[in-house]
């Protein structure tokens, strides 16, 4: 049992960096929590989100390509963050979305050098995390 969350878990991850075995979750209390699964406690924490967030996915193209250990987080504050857990820093944001990001998920290719995107907005974003750069904006959906 992993505690620290005020507010429901939307979101949850689960890798291995370095031989590490994390877990990372999304919660309505705006916080990306980051927890070693062997020793059950939290490792790090990052608040930079204004309101829920509820999607949390760590990033593979980041440990591959540049051996950072990071995790991408989507929250209603209609925000995209990426955060570096080793050096405890938010490295990028994607702004795109003209409302709440509801779910994020990395490419299975390319060790996950794209993402996509869904938002209330009723848009699908497809990025380029290399370049930090919106590919293509999907519409066409009637609901979120």
């Amino acid at each position: 049992t992993f505690t620290g969350h005020t507010g429901r878990v939307w979101g949850i991850d689960y890798s291995v960096f370095d031989n590490c075995q994390l877990i990372c979750s999304g919660s309505y209390d705006h916080i990306v929590r980051i927890w070693d699964i062997e020793t059950n406690k939290q490792i790090q924490s990052f608040n930079g989100h204004s309101s829920c967030v509820y999607g949390v996915k760590f990033s593979q193209y980041h440990y591959h390509s540049h051996h950072h250990n990071v995790v991408c987080s989507s929250s209603s504050d209609k925000t995209i963050r990426f955060w570096d857990i080793k050096e405890n820093q938010q490295l990028k944001i994607f702004n795109g979305h003209a409302s709440g990001v509801i779910g994020i998920e990395f490419s299975p290719f390319n060790n996950g050098r794209y993402l996509c995107s869904g938002s209330f907005d009723k848009t699908i974003c497809l990025w380029d995390v290399e370049t930090s750069k919106s590919l293509h904006a999907f519409n066409g959906h009637t609901n979120y």
